[in-house]
């Protein structure tokens, strides 16, 4: 196979820049699983994962509070092609981490991450069908700028930002006299053993934080402003352990993510289709766990319905085991203000605190941080339509890898990344040197992720709009993709500029 770099490398426009293939920025879950996919589907093409951080594992690198774990069963949040081997299905974070870390080596994806390199400028040349990096480069000697280029980017960042959380603004804690701290950022010698613990917040971080802390603290209260849909789930799949036990474990991996998907999948078109039979189901779960049916309607009770926001999973109902045992508690109040020793509630009671953790959400970046150009413009995110949930109009030869927001993130990262493939081997086979998806025709405009939640409220505008039909609805329905994405006639929504196009724009014969 001839790469992009052979046919390119002539043009005088060329200068000493190192040229790649591909880049993929990030080496997160996605981001590794991205290497895996390029490594074996385009052994002849040259690439690297571009890391900003000093270690590979992305969120599972970066978040080291207490209890740090998945909410998706790692039979699919796990690799396709890398079997889950690990008691647990619903893994805590150090775990994912060491899983991520031994794909990388075991697959020789390690050696073509490169860490400390951050992207800060993203510029596409249409005369030239490459793209312009601008790094910063972080070692011993400190920080420097360095440029490399490259014919096809694709962004494995995610969507929040890495460097900052939501911080609302809460009045009066400044006062505070004890510790504060944001998930995100856990300092490593926080002491709260026997100390009375307040998190605020009711998403996947505090309901997984508070069962944690409880062990340890002298009481822990989750604060809410209102109620959330709050899920027990097994920690251990026992359906899974018996079908590692009677197959090789290969094929047991594939059996078990096949059951797991069309649990999940029917679960959330359940949640969608009969709101109301979901909110009963999951409230009779919900008392029967904890035995008191008016807690239940005052605090796991939202007015929203299932799914209209991500539902929080708690393996093992160990929230409310904490809760049943007095080490735990909810409140749902709004706070009037913090003072030096705790936090007053608008209905007039009050928390006494000595640790504060403000586990209030994600903060969204499109891109990590990236603001792609073509030809020295700025491109305007919020006016181009996804395509695939993969591509994206206006920009070409550009990709990101946007995981679902009802089911393992995996599954569609690794089918992103598997169409990515698909695409360049397209470009090879219509000696394409640039490829950008068009419409064919007007589309509804909605957003790209299509949750009620107040992290995605706060920032979604400022991403990438997804259509109303077709290749430019990013389902969530796994199903239905695996079947349509690899599928289908790329050159109907999937514009290409031929190589000798680039050639003479460049004056070469």
């Amino acid at each position: 196979m001839t790469s992009t770099t052979d046919r390119l490398d002539s043009s005088p426009t060329d200068t000493t820049l190192e040229h790649l293939d591909v880049i993929v920025v990030g080496a997160g879950l996605s981001g590794v699983g991205a290497g895996y996919r390029l490594s074996t589907e385009h052994p002849g093409k040259s690439w690297a994962i571009l890391e900003a951080r000093s270690s590979m594992g992305g969120t599972w690198d970066l978040f080291r509070y207490p209890g740090v774990r998945s909410d998706s069963d790692m039979y699919t949040l796990g690799y396709q092609f890398k079997p889950w081997r690990e008691a647990k299905s619903i893994a805590d974070g150090h775990s994912i981490l060491s899983y991520i870390k031994e794909t990388a080596s075991e697959f020789g994806i390690d050696e073509h991450i490169r860490y400390g390199t951050r992207v800060v400028g993203a510029d596409f040349s249409t005369a030239e069908a490459r793209w312009t990096l601008t790094l910063d480069v972080t070692d011993e000697s400190g920080t420097s700028q360095q440029q490399i280029t490259c014919g096809f980017l694709y962004c494995c960042s995610g969507y929040y930002d890495y460097a900052k959380g939501y911080n609302p603004d809460i009045p009066g804690l400044d006062t505070f006299e004890g510790t504060v701290v944001h998930p995100q950022f856990w300092p490593d010698d926080l002491d709260y053993a026997g100390k009375n613990v307040v998190v605020i917040g009711s998403g996947a971080t505090a309901v997984t934080l508070v069962p944690s802390m409880a062990r340890d603290a002298g009481h822990v209260t989750m604060l809410q402003r209102s109620p959330t849909w709050i899920s027990a789930v097994p920690g251990r799949d026992k359906q899974a352990d018996k079908i590692r036990d009677l197959l090789p474990a290969g094929l047991a991996h594939s059996v078990i993510r096949v059951k797991n998907i069309l649990f999940s999948t029917g679960f959330y078109q359940f949640c969608r289709r009969r709101p109301q039979a979901a909110r009963r189901l999951l409230t009779n779960l919900s008392t029967k766990i904890l035995g008191d049916e008016k807690l239940v309607a005052e605090h796991f009770t939202p007015e929203y319905n299932p799914w209209d926001q991500r539902l929080c999973a708690v393996p093992d109902a160990d929230l409310f085991k904490a809760m049943k045992k007095g080490k735990a508690s909810v409140v749902t109040d709004r706070i009037a203000s913090v003072r030096p020793d705790g936090i007053d509630l608008q209905s007039g009671a009050s928390l006494p605190a000595d640790v504060i953790v403000t586990a209030t959400g994600l903060q969204l970046l499109a891109f990590g941080g990236i603001e792609p150009k073509v030809d020295g413009v700025t491109v305007e995110l919020s006016k181009q339509f996804v395509w695939q949930g993969a591509m994206m109009t206006g920009v070409p030869n550009f990709a990101i890898c946007i995981g679902y927001t009802n089911a393992s993130w995996t599954l569609r990262a690794d089918l992103t990344s598997r169409l990515v493939c698909r695409v360049l081997g397209y470009m090879d086979d219509k000696d394409f040197a640039s490829i950008v998806p068009q419409p064919d025709g007007p589309l509804e405009e909605r957003p790209l992720l299509d949750l009620q939640s107040g992290y995605v409220q706060r920032s979604i505008d400022a991403f990438p709009r997804q259509g109303d039909h077709g290749p430019w609805l990013v389902r969530q329905n796994y199903i239905l993709d695996s079947i349509t994405t690899l599928r289908g006639d790329l050159g109907k929504t999937l514009s290409g500029t031929p190589r000798r196009s680039v050639r003479r724009a460049a004056g070469v014969a």
